[in-house]
């Protein structure tokens, strides 16, 4: 917001800019940490998913916002599985492989039998 003032001693006038500064945004680790809400950490684990396959810097961008504003709206703390629960459905859209990617290492694969379940859960409509 843009405000013009002026100064009661002097009267000379001058232009302050306002603006909503939001509350941190808190994430609720699995462990019960709690650390602050990092774009950067969501959009690393987004872009090493994607690597090599057809997904845009721009679609990784706008998956990251499309988090960032779910988490907001759930309100913080917001727990980890819900952050990435978030991110593998903006995945599944755009790109399975990318999706099973990242499920891979969100989920904490051990053997085959976790891949084929999540490829099933992925492939459902």
């Amino acid at each position: 917001m843009r405000r013009r003032r002026s100064c009661p001693a002097c009267e000379h006038r001058f232009t302050t800019f306002e603006r909503y500064e939001e509350a941190p945004l808190q994430v609720l680790k699995r462990n019960g940490d709690r650390e602050l809400f990092l774009r950067s950490k969501v959009q690393s684990g987004i872009e090493h998913a994607v690597k090599g396959r057809p997904v845009s810097a721009e679609q990784v961008v706008a998956i990251v916002d499309r988090v960032e504003e779910t988490a907001r709206t759930a309100g913080s703390p917001v727990e980890t599985h819900a952050l990435g629960e978030a991110v593998l459905d903006s995945l599944k859209e755009l790109d399975l492989v990318s999706a099973m990617r990242f499920a891979s290492v969100y989920r904490h694969f051990q053997d085959l039998a976790d891949f084929e379940r999540a490829a099933s859960e992925l492939s459902e409509p």
